[in-house]
């Protein structure tokens, strides 16, 4: 009788071990499950990642069974912060066992790195339900997000909302981003998406998170003509903003939509949304889409009212004091 072969049991490698060639399957089903499950050109993302791994740069684990790659993580660091940039895993080896094996993997690498103290991450694509225990839990808080998406019909019956005669809309350019940053930091003071994303807080903070979504492809290919600006006519100042990017030839996402606190409840951030999203459709796009956390309820509604609906549920994870 033929002695019975034992399967592999996965190990967790160091991405900078690993080649191109040895992450291109695994990479090539993820954008896959970008375009299927978000309608997402992951390609971009994926042809910066493949830069950073021929530099042997690209920092993270990766789970191999046997001479496979599995799944992958990487990370980024930014002062006192790590940020947990992608996470994924082959579908038929996306099992909760093997979940938290790379994961853990990936925040016990960040809390090893000297001076950090905080680790964010927002998983598009972890399976992990609610209940699911995860790696070093007792620094962790757990925030539900919301993935929502709204067809082209249902943009097109949007009706524009009559606002005070004080507001006046611009397309976006370069010269409102010093006052964007300083309006998110203010219409974002204690928010609950402040906590999940500590760059909300400051205004240092958030003109870095404006030159990421503007310059890199994390978020889409940002789209100045989608994205719109509300002036205060009798200040002169930036009151509102809703910034949109494509991520791919038919799809669109709203990436940030924020306005000052006394202009809430006035329309204002309606008609942004409205503005941006029939530019949307005039750069040929036929679905738009946007995140959500699950506690902002004003924000939830609003974006049901106008046709949103939940397509995914993901975590967003903040481990902090360790």
């Amino acid at each position: 009788m033929a002695a019975r072969v034992e399967a592999p049991f996965p190990e967790i490698v160091e991405l900078t071990s690993l080649t191109v060639a040895e992450l291109a399957p695994l990479m090539e089903e993820e954008i896959s499950e970008w375009r299927r499950y978000f309608t997402w050109d992951f390609r971009p993302s994926a042809d910066l990642l493949r830069r950073f791994l021929n530099l042997r740069s690209l920092c993270g684990y990766a789970l191999r069974v046997g001479r496979t790659v599995v799944g992958y993580s990487y990370h980024v660091c930014e002062g006192r912060k790590g940020l947990i940039g992608d996470f994924y895993l082959r579908r038929d080896y996306a099992d909760p066992s093997n979940e938290m094996m790379l994961l853990g993997a990936a925040v016990q690498g960040l809390m090893l790195v000297p001076g950090l103290h905080r680790i964010e991450s927002q998983l598009l694509l972890l399976n992990a339900p609610p209940a699911q225990t995860l790696p070093f839990s007792r620094f962790l808080s757990r925030y539900e997000r919301y993935f929502m998406e709204v067809s082209r019909a249902a943009v097109m019956a949007m009706k524009p909302r009559a606002l005070s005669s004080r507001v006046i809309f611009l397309p976006w350019s370069d010269a409102f981003r010093e006052e964007t940053a300083h309006l998110m930091a203010n219409s974002y003071h204690g928010h609950v998406d402040s906590e999940i994303n500590d760059q909300y807080r400051t205004v240092p903070g958030a003109r870095h998170f404006l030159t990421n979504i503007i310059q890199f492809p994390g978020c889409g290919h940002f789209s100045s003509k989608a994205s719109m600006v509300a002036i205060d006519k009798v200040s002169g100042h930036v009151c509102g903003v809703s910034l949109a990017s494509m991520v791919s030839e038919t799809s669109g996402h709203v990436t940030q939509l924020c306005i000052l606190p006394d202009s809430r409840g006035t329309g204002l951030g309606y008609e942004l949304m409205r503005q941006s999203m029939m530019r949307l459709l005039d750069l040929g796009c036929q679905s738009i889409s946007l995140t959500v956390t699950a506690a902002n309820t004003e924000a939830l509604r609003l974006y049901e009212s106008v046709g949103f609906s939940v397509t995914s549920l993901f975590p967003a994870l903040v481990w902090e004091g360790f």
